[in-house]
Formats: C-alpha cells, sequence, structure tokens
C-alpha cells in the first residue's frame, strides 16, 4: 500500500514539466518555469518590504551558518495567494498543513551553509518547533530570479547542484520511507558571488497548522 508521502510524490510526477532526480537516497524533483516573470515580481516586492535577518532553530554558534534575510508574506497579498493555489494543485496536499509562505533574499557573499530543513529529533529546539504541528514533511523552494554568479542549491549527499533560475520551483520529501527524517535531505544554500538571489519556500507539516 503507498504511503501518504508516496501519493504526493506520485501526483507531482504525473505534472507536465517536472523531473525527478534519479536518486534512491531521497526523493527530489524539479520544475523549470513553474512561475511567471510577473508573479516572481510581485513576490520580490513583498519580500523587500517586509525582510529582516535570518534565524535558525538549534544555534550551532555560529553567526555565519545563516546570513540570509528572511520575510513573512502576508497571506492575503493577491501574489500569496496566487502561489499557494499553485502548490496545492501541484501537491495535492491540504493546505491547513502548510506553514505561512516565507520569502528570502542573499546578497553578495549571503549564504546558508549545509542543513536540513526537518527539526532534529534530538535538537533541544524540537518541542518547541514540533510540539503541536510535528516535524516538516515535504519542503517547496521557489527561485525568483536569475543570479549571476553563486547563489547554488547543493544536495551534498546526493551529488547534486542547482543553479538558481527564474520560476525554477526544487521540492522534496523530508522523510524516509518508515516516516523518519532523511538526512540525505542536507543541502546548502551557496554563497551569492554576483548579484542578488530571491526565493519563496513552503514547508508542509504532519499534522494541520498551528503556529
Amino acid at each position: 500500500m503507498k504511503s501518504f508521502s508516496d501519493s504526493i510524490a506520485t501526483q507531482i510526477a504525473t505534472r507536465v514539466g517536472v523531473q525527478r532526480v534519479p536518486s534512491v537516497k531521497a526523493t527530489v524533483f524539479q520544475h523549470k518555469h513553474f512561475v511567471s516573470a510577473d508573479l516572481a515580481a510581485a513576490l520580490v516586492t513583498l519580500i523587500d518590504a517586509g525582510r529582516r535577518p535570518s534565524t535558525i532553530a538549534d544555534d550551532n554558534g555560529d553567526a555565519q551558518f545563516r546570513t540570509s534575510e528572511t520575510c513573512d508574506l502576508p497571506a492575503d497579498a493577491g501574489a500569496v495567494q496566487s502561489i499557494e493555489t499553485q502548490l496545492t494543485a501541484l501537491s495535492g496536499i491540504d493546505p491547513a498543513y502548510g506553514e505561512p509562505l516565507q520569502g528570502q533574499r542573499y546578497a553578495e557573499g549571503q549564504e546558508f551553509k549545509p542543513h536540513t530543513d526537518f527539526f532534529a529529533p534530538s535538537g533541544r529546539d524540537f518541542h518547541k518547533f514540533c510540539a503541536l504541528s510535528g516535524n516538516r514533511t515535504w519542503t517547496f523552494m521557489i527561485y525568483l530570479n536569475d543570479v549571476t554568479a553563486g547563489g547554488a542549491t547543493r544536495f551534498k549527499l546526493l551529488d547534486k547542484t542547482f543553479q538558481p533560475e527564474l520560476g525554477k520551483l526544487l521540492c522534496w520529501d523530508n522523510r524516509l520511507p518508515d516516516g523518519g527524517v532523511n538526512h540525505a535531505t542536507l543541502h546548502h544554500g551557496m554563497k551569492v558571488r554576483k548579484g542578488v538571489k530571491y526565493v519563496i519556500t513552503k514547508w508542509y507539516r504532519e499534522k494541520p497548522w498551528q503556529g
């Protein structure tokens, strides 16, 4: 019998334009030209209006671990509602399980060192972030602009690197088939060498989102 996670992967894989990374270690897809240039530009404007320094869970004391800026995007904005509709149609995941949409901005020299999107069950912040809604399941990330140099997303354990391209979506399952966390989803938001990188990220949880 297929798991719920398998059903999501099957639905995503049937979408025209979706490509699956050929790996048995993790379920990862990309979809080029998922978002239009106009919608991407509207989301960039929202990010610039509300950006703040990014933070991390289980702070490891490295002040340079995540140097980007983050924006909690307003749910009532037309551009946000449009992309939420597109993501729901792609994945089939009930929107109730989704965290609020976030935007990130990386200036030259900024990065997010190798990390996973799930909260480590052994981490000191695990209960704080997972008590109500459970751990993160799927990640959907969309590049909102082309970057002159740098800014790739590297999955070292999968030997796969994705270059930022306007409108390109990456998505992956943060879990193993047995429901445990998948450490092979470790990824690095590499330094922007020239230009600025904008992305939006949507995370889904094991239970309906309760904030």
